[in-house]
């Protein structure tokens, strides 16, 4: 049973950072691209930024340029969000996602990714 563990969020206040982490139990994710995604109560799960497996390409959802980087690093089987300027309107749970393409690109949407993390919440206050 493929697991992807997230690790890093919590409360912040508007302005600060957080640096997520998601470690991912099988070694074969490293061929796989990787996304974080959000989910606000009420809303529906939408990407952040996604990875592609060699780590080349990024691409970020608009609100997050600028702020957000996203990262891995295939030794450690490991993709990591960090994230600066935080605001009130980033507050959601977020999850780690791994993608079902084996050596494909940094993709956006929920369909393209087979397993997911359990979620860590982050709340910006204002």
């Amino acid at each position: 049973q493929v697991q992807m563990v997230e690790s890093g969020g919590g409360l912040v206040q508007a302005g600060g950072s957080l640096r997520l982490s998601c470690a991912a139990s099988a070694g074969t994710f490293n061929r796989y691209p990787m996304g974080w995604f959000r989910q606000a109560p009420g809303k529906e799960r939408d990407v952040v930024a996604a990875i592609s497996w060699s780590g080349g390409r990024t691409v970020y959802v608009e609100s997050v340029k600028g702020r957000f980087t996203i990262s891995r690093d295939n030794a450690k089987s490991t993709v990591y969000l960090e994230m600066n300027s935080l605001k009130p309107e980033d507050t959601a749970v977020y999850f780690c996602a791994a993608g079902r393409t084996r050596l494909g690109p940094a993709a956006t949407s929920t369909r393209d990714y087979e397993y997911w993390g359990q979620g860590t919440q982050v709340t910006v206050s204002s």
